[in-house]
């Protein structure tokens, strides 16, 4: 989900439906990493599924990250114990910093808003992404060093696939890519308020036919992530790409496998350049997205009448009562 409902593909904020997604689309979405990022996507759903979410997440990030790498017998074993460690520490850390997200959240939900108290809002939760990065390196860099030639190119037909979807949705026509964002920005909003007026989404529309989101190049830096984690995965491995960099070799390693203090430095290295990619300009952008989104939240909000709000506080209520009697389970 975007960061902002109806904002860039992966650079949006959301305080609607499935919260912590908030920051599951910033950048990081590829290969190893998919831990933090299923977590943050699982979270929380529709209120009352959310505590049936959270307890099957374990088992439905392995098969996400099994979709990328198509594990076998050992590596699953291993990965499922890093899994259930990585969430027995969210359950006891994580969820009270989120619970206390959600009762600021219900305060601000009843008042009108800004586009610089939404972006701040946006930060704290970028701070919880990060924090959830720093905890899976340690656990996915053991995975990545495990990983096989014909693993890495398991993960290259994954990523097709999903750049194949990224271009049905984003890549047609702009009345096209305008009907998708407007219909994903509408149920994200609706999720949080109810039913938006017909003056709301005109508003979204308008915004969204201004939005300086370039959907090529969001495309290009989804290509050059993966790229990028391709490569770094092989140099870990010890083997080199084929002529265009990004086919695995099909010979023994030309170098020796890292260690896992290495392994874990190349893949925060890695995420490093996906917060701020080393392409000119691109950080910019990006950040400008970020901005535009934190203005459509504070514009869609400020438009509420006072039954949108107090549906707004009962749902962010229901998420703060699920995530309490998580914490309350263990």
């Amino acid at each position: 989900m975007n960061t902002f409902a109806g904002a860039a593909p992966g650079h949006g904020l959301n305080l609607g439906q499935n919260l912590p997604r908030i920051i599951s689309r910033r950048p990081l979405r590829h290969g190893v990493l998919a831990l933090a990022l299923a977590l943050l996507t699982l979270l929380l759903g529709a209120c009352s599924a959310t505590r049936l979410a959270y307890n099957q997440a374990p088992n439905l990030v392995y098969w996400w990250i099994d979709g990328y790498t198509d594990l076998n017998d050992a590596q699953s074993v291993q990965l499922r114990q890093d899994i259930d460690s990585f969430f027995a520490w969210h359950r006891s850390t994580e969820l009270p910093i989120y619970t206390g997200f959600l009762m600021q959240w219900q305060q601000l939900a009843v008042k009108d808003s800004t586009a610089q108290l939404t972006c701040i809002q946006f930060e704290r939760l970028r701070s919880s992404y990060l924090r959830l990065i720093d905890r899976s390196l340690e656990p996915l860099a053991r995975l990545a060093l495990q990983l096989t030639p014909d693993q890495l190119q398991h993960m290259e037909r994954h990523y097709a696939k999903s750049n194949q979807v990224f271009a049905e949705d984003y890549l047609g026509s702009p009345e096209q890519r305008l009907d998708t964002l407007l219909d994903k920005a509408t149920s994200r909003y609706e999720t949080l308020y109810g039913t938006l007026t017909d003056a709301q989404t005109a508003l979204l529309t308008q915004r969204l036919r201004q939005s300086a989101f370039d959907p090529q190049r969001i495309h290009a830096e989804r290509l050059r992530r993966q790229n990028d984690l391709l490569q770094t995965l092989r140099g870990l491995l010890g083997h080199a790409g084929g002529d265009n960099g990004t086919s695995p070799s099909a010979t023994a390693p030309t170098t020796p496998p890292a260690t896992q203090a290495a392994a874990v430095a190349a893949l925060r290295a890695w995420h490093d350049r996906v917060m701020r990619a080393p392409v000119p300009g691109f950080h910019a952008y990006s950040e400008s997205l970020v901005r535009e989104g934190c203005e459509q939240f504070a514009a869609l909000h400020n438009s509420t009448s006072p039954a949108q709000r107090a549906h707004a506080v009962d749902v962010l209520k229901g998420y703060e009562e699920d995530l309490r009697a998580l914490m309350a389970t263990h």
